[in-house]
C-alpha cells in the first residue's frame, strides 16, 4: 500500500523533559499516533531514520506504514515540529488511516509558470508553502499545484481560485477562510530607482 516505512517503539517516559532527553541522549524523535478507534500512542523513532524518510517531500502527503514494535499501521503526517534554527524534526503527530473515512493532512504547494508574471515586471510572494486538505487516504494528493501563467501584477490568488483534486476538500475554505496563497506585486524598489534616475 505504501513505499514509506518507519520503525518506532512505544515510549512511557512522557513530558517535555523526557522528550528533550530522548532527542539529546538517545537521538530519538518523540511522536504521537492518534485517530481511528484506538487510543493515542506515544512513540519514539530514530532521528536519522526520520530525517532520511522526510528528505523526500512526498512522504509528507503519502500513507506511511508505521511499525511500532512489530505492529504495523498505516498513518499520515498530521503535524511536524522542526527546530527553529537547525530545522531538524523535533516532534511529529501521525493520524491513523481508516478505510472509507476522511482524514486531514498537510500537502505541499507547487507553484508553476512563475516566469510568466516575472516577464511582465511582477514579483511573486508565496503566502503559503502547504495546504491542509480533507479526503480519504486513496485520494490524498502528493501536492497542490498553483499555476501562475495568467497572473497579472496586482493579482492575489486565493484558495477558492485553486481547483481541488477529485475527492479533496480544502479545510480552511470549508470553514469560510478563503486565505491568500500567493500574490503578484510591482517591484518595491521601483520608486527609489526612479528617484535615483531623476537625480
Amino acid at each position: 500500500m505504501t513505499d514509506f516505512i518507519l520503525n518506532a517503539e512505544a515510549r512511557t517516559d512522557l513530558g517535555k523533559g523526557a522528550s528533550r532527553r530522548l532527542r539529546r541522549l538517545a537521538s530519538q524523535v518523540p511522536a504521537v499516533v492518534y485517530g481511528g478507534d484506538k487510543a493515542p500512542e506515544s512513540i519514539m523513532m530514530l532521528a536519522k531514520e526520520v530525517a532520511k524518510l522526510f528528505e523526500d517531500e512526498a512522504a509528507f502527503s503519502h500513507v506511511i506504514q508505521l511499525n511500532i514494535g512489530g505492529v504495523k499501521q498505516d498513518v499520515v503526517v498530521k503535524a511536524m515540529q522542526r527546530h527553529p534554527a537547525k530545522q531538524f524534526i523535533m516532534h511529529a503527530d501521525f493520524v491513523r488511516v481508516v478505510a472509507g473515512k476522511k482524514l486531514t493532512a498537510v500537502v505541499p504547494v507547487h507553484f508553476i509558470n512563475e516566469e510568466a508574471p516575472v516577464k511582465k515586471g511582477g514579483e511573486i510572494s508565496h503566502v503559503v508553502a502547504e495546504i491542509e486538505v480533507s479526503c480519504e487516504a486513496k485520494d490524498l494528493p502528493e501536492f497542490i499545484e498553483v499555476d501562475l501563467a495568467k497572473a497579472e501584477i496586482g493579482t492575489i490568488i486565493h484558495l477558492s481560485d485553486l481547483k481541488a483534486p477529485k475527492g479533496v476538500e480544502f479545510v480552511a475554505l470549508a470553514h469560510g477562510d478563503d486565505k491568500a496563497v500567493a500574490n503578484v506585486h510591482a517591484p518595491r524598489v521601483a520608486p527609489e530607482a526612479a528617484e535615483g534616475a531623476a537625480e
